[in-house]
């Protein structure tokens, strides 16, 4: 038997069977895959899963890459290989509702036309003449198209989702029908103090972009059929009856987006003219209290961390108000679709969201305060001069507070009796989708975006990601509930954490001593210059040996000092040197060594083997 192993029928037969068992676990084990990934980089969401499943009709797919362009670019290479890898796990999961044509579109060639035509972004290349594509375009049977113009590499962790809104999108073709139900102006009105016509928000120019638009009166009894998403701007002293047909849109599959505010900066009273509002906050209780979370009552998250800088006084001096806060990426939820590639969020007095304790319903943080945060009354600020009082009165509580969530899963509903002169209607629901944010303040104009007057046309240029959230949620909410389960994928590229701790670590360490350093090297640099401008300009090569003597011995110290201060520098980056070292060494010499050895031992074993056998 051995001696037909190594004979030359032995290795073709072991090659005919490499072969056959390739091809044969290539077609019964197709859909099978093993995912080993630590944020399992390699599985469709449920999500996904869902939507597949549910497609009615075919969608074609074209995948547009210049493989050919692109070879020396690997990286670009790697992830265009993951994109089409998800393609094909999309393809088989979608059982023949889905089909899929990879082209490689050449300089000059009929396919490049062909990608210019159905709108995707072409990127110049080095080559002369050459152009990178990398995008792709969907059509349904009804000929409706939609495209991706290009696969952005930094936007990697919304992959999934992207081509399964693509594909949603085609499969409910018409634009979703946003409700909006505000108690600020968010379509403009008239300023009666300046006597002229106030502009829309911007807000509300974004979303009426990308989706159709209906708006509510404050005393509707009945979500229109139609509408898909309802967004809730500052709802105030809402009667019965609306509360009522929102609690039903929700649990008859409704999508919510809410904005409630404690203290809103931007509501400056809706009646007679000059007339402030005494009560400036919003809340829903009742309804809130259903679907298993609840807003502080009359309290604003202060935050010493995440303060924004204002300008008061004649002057415009810069204070940081601890009510108006700047949230950085770190504050916002790095696994859902909403956040994740968002980078500052800025919030006006908002308040704290709670889940209520026993809620059946699933409370998912989006933003978050700091640790250097407490509660403040909401009163406080109605009567605040200056931000700056608010400094001396903050006592870090160390928690951190939630200041927008997602609420999914069952709830039942806020009127168990129903109400009077209505029937009684849906009593729970198995799933809703609710995200609610405690601050309404965000979508003023004032808080993200700055508007430029172009000759008559007004020109948006945000500074904060305020708008990108609400038309994420927006978006988001408008798809199927599928679409809404999808999580943002890992990320390929793995960060050095224990580079990152040493970082830290090492900061911590010598942070302290080399502020003494700095601060020492100031004041000595200080002195010189005091001691200089006091020479007369005219008698300098006239020094005493004292004024000498005194110069020189600050320019010793202020070189000692620099020199002890690029001492502690080096040592910020001694520890990660250290570690890249024994990596090195670890790599180049002990794995070697460590192969040999296991070599070595294993022809010993088998050669003790041969011996005993003999």
């Amino acid at each position: 038997m051995r001696r037909l192993m190594y004979s030359s029928v032995g290795l073709a037969l072991i090659a005919v069977a490499f072969v056959g068992f390739n091809v044969l676990s290539n077609s019964l084990l197709k859909n099978t895959q093993l995912d080993f990934t630590e944020q399992k980089l390699y599985t469709l969401s449920s999500g996904t899963k869902q939507l597949l499943s549910e497609l009615q009709e075919p969608v074609s797919l074209q995948y547009f890459y210049s493989n050919k362009a692109t070879r020396d670019v690997p990286m670009l290479r790697n992830y265009a290989q993951r994109v089409e890898e998800l393609l094909d796990a999309y393809v088989r999961m979608a059982d023949g509702k889905l089909h899929l044509e990879v082209i490689d579109p050449e300089a000059f060639s009929e396919d490049e036309d062909r990608a210019a035509a159905l709108g995707l972004q072409a990127v110049p290349l080095e080559q002369e003449g050459a152009q990178l594509y990398f995008g792709l375009a969907a059509q349904n049977t009804q000929g409706d198209q939609q495209v991706i113009p290009f696969f952005a590499l930094d936007q990697e962790e919304l992959l999934e989702y992207e081509l399964s809104r693509l594909i949603s999108s085609l499969a409910q073709p018409e634009r979703p029908i946003i409700a909006v139900l505000s108690g600020l102006p968010l379509s403009g009105g008239f300023d009666m103090q300046a006597g002229q016509p106030r502009p829309s928000w911007t807000i509300l120019e974004e979303v009426r972009q990308q989706f159709q638009i209906e708006s509510l009166k404050n005393d509707i009894d009945l979500i229109p059929e139609q509408v898909s998403t309802l967004l809730l701007v500052h709802p105030k002293n809402l009667s019965e009856a609306t509360q009522y047909a929102i609690d039903q849109f929700v649990l008859g599959g409704g999508k919510l987006l809410v904005f409630v505010d404690p203290y809103s900066e931007a509501d400056t009273g809706m009646g007679m003219p000059g007339e402030l509002a005494v009560d400036k906050g919003s809340d829903l209780p009742a309804l809130f209290k259903a679907w298993g979370l609840r807003m502080l009552p009359d309290q604003v998250v202060g935050d010493g961390a995440y303060a924004m800088s204002v300008a008061v006084g004649p002057q415009q001096r810069a204070v940081r108000h601890l009510g108006w806060l700047t949230l950085p990426k770190k504050a916002l939820d790095s696994t859902d679709v909403l956040t994740s590639q968002l980078s500052s969020i800025t919030l006006a007095t908002a308040g704290i969201l709670q889940p209520q304790d026993g809620a059946k319903t699933l409370f998912t943080p989006l933003l978050y305060s700091s640790e250097y945060a407490m509660p403040f009354a909401t009163e406080r600020f109605a009567m605040l001069e200056n931000p700056e009082e608010l400094l001396a009165e903050l006592e870090p509580t160390g928690e951190r507070y939630v200041l927008a969530a997602r609420i999914s899963g069952p709830a039942q509903t806020a009127f168990a009796q129903g109400i009077e002169g209505r029937e009684q209607g849906l009593q729970s629901a198995d799933n809703i989708n609710v995200i609610v944010v405690a601050d309404s303040d965000m979508l003023s104009d004032r808080m993200w975006v700055h508007v430029q007057d172009f000759f008559g046309q007004r020109l948006p240029q945000p500074w904060a990601d305020n708008g990108s959230f609400a038309i994420n949620a927006l978006d988001n909410l408008s798809g199927s509930d599928a679409l809404i389960n999808i999580r943002s994928r890992g990320n390929f590229n793995r960060p050095f954490t224990m580079v990152d701790t040493l970082q830290r670590s090492a900061q911590e360490r010598f942070r302290q001593t080399e502020q003494e350093l700095q601060n020492r090297l100031a004041a000595t640099e200080e002195k010189l210059y005091v001691l200089q401008q006091a020479i007369d300009p005219e008698q300098h090569l006239e020094l005493t040996d004292e004024q000498q003597a005194t110069v020189q011995q600050f320019l010793q110290e202020k070189l000692q000092l620099r020199k002890e201060l690029r001492e502690v520098r080096y040592q910020l980056n001694a520890d990660i040197e250290s570690l890249g070292t024994k990596l090195k060494f670890f790599n180049i010499g002990v794995m070697p060594i460590l192969l040999t050895f296991m070599l070595i031992m294993l022809s010993l074993s088998r050669r003790i083997r041969r011996m005993q056998v003999h």
